[in-house]
């Protein structure tokens, strides 16, 4: 019968038992499906402006430009071919429609605007110096102006209608409100870093 345990023994009791890191691949999916799942939630926020534009007013943006800026150029990226990818047979578009028709439909052009967006911030946030709050609501104008121009490169494919008209019905009528989710995801975009290990 031993009269004594070994050191290291009497530490490991001590010492409470840590569930391990997620690989990092791992980790990489779970945030891209995660901010592909909550830029279909923002989705859901949809209010039709009928007598301006047959495109609605929805809070897509926001989760777009938080995507790329929180989790870089390639995995932002991916987080909205993930979206794209997942509404053509998932009520994940806006207002709760899916399906191939809405992907190339008139609102097509913004969906796939939303890739390139994502990556533009996420490569400006991965730049150290564009990772303050006021550059960064800079790159998400900027990633706006990225989703406006596949808009109306789509409404005028789908509607044949002219530049001039595609710009009044597919941008005027939502550059305020674009404006305030560049701000608003700015001012949550710390938080966001914090949230995906990235503010180091």
């Amino acid at each position: 019968m031993a009269f004594f345990t070994p050191h290291h023994e009497v530490l490991a009791a001590r010492t409470p038992l840590r569930p391990r890191a997620l690989p990092a691949a791992a980790v990489w999916v779970i945030q891209v499906v995660g901010f592909a799942l909550l830029t279909a939630l923002f989705a859901q926020i949809t209010i039709p402006i009928p007598f301006l534009t047959p495109v609605p007013i929805t809070g897509q943006t926001f989760a777009v430009l938080l995507s790329g800026a929180a989790l870089g150029m390639w995995a932002g990226g991916a987080s909205q071919l993930v979206y794209l990818l997942l509404g053509t047979f998932l009520p994940f578009y806006a207002g709760g429609a899916s399906g191939t028709e809405v992907l190339f439909g008139g609102s097509g052009g913004y969906l796939f605007g939303f890739v390139v967006a994502a990556v533009l911030v996420g490569k400006l946030a991965e730049r150290r110096h564009d990772r303050r709050v006021p550059s960064a609501v800079t790159a998400f104008l900027t990633g706006s102006l990225v989703i406006y121009l596949f808009g109306v490169i789509g409404l005028m494919t789908t509607y044949q209608w002219g530049l001039l008209e595609a710009v009044e019905k597919g941008v005027v009528p939502f550059l305020l409100g674009d404006t305030i989710k560049a701000y608003a995801a700015g001012l949550l975009l710390p938080a966001a870093w914090r949230l995906t290990n990235r503010d180091t």
